[in-house]
């Protein structure tokens, strides 16, 4: 028996995959290649975040490395605890 493909039917390759229920995404690049994207605020607030320089204190954080190699850091369960349910709380909001 000779299997022969079928004139009706696409080539396997050149169906693109698909998750169910999401449309296939469009190529809107043009002739130049390049394509836009547009952010939401939320999206454009997180990316300011993650270019800021004044994200990490170093000096604190050395002072922090010191205590615990001298064994002089104390740690206070409760304000941590605080804090804790404090972010949780914003979280929620």
């Amino acid at each position: 028996m000779k299997i022969t493909p079928s004139l009706n039917k696409p080539a396997v390759n050149s169906i693109a995959p698909q998750r169910a229920g999401v449309p296939a995404p469009q190529n809107n690049a043009g002739a130049t290649g390049k394509s836009a994207v547009d952010l939401s605020s939320t999206a454009r607030h997180l990316s300011s975040l993650e270019n800021s320089d004044n994200d990490i204190n170093m000096e604190r954080v050395q002072q922090i490395r010191d205590a615990i190699a001298a064994g002089e850091l104390k740690v206070n369960p409760e304000r941590i605890a605080d804090s804790l349910l404090a972010s949780a709380r914003e979280l929620l909001k």
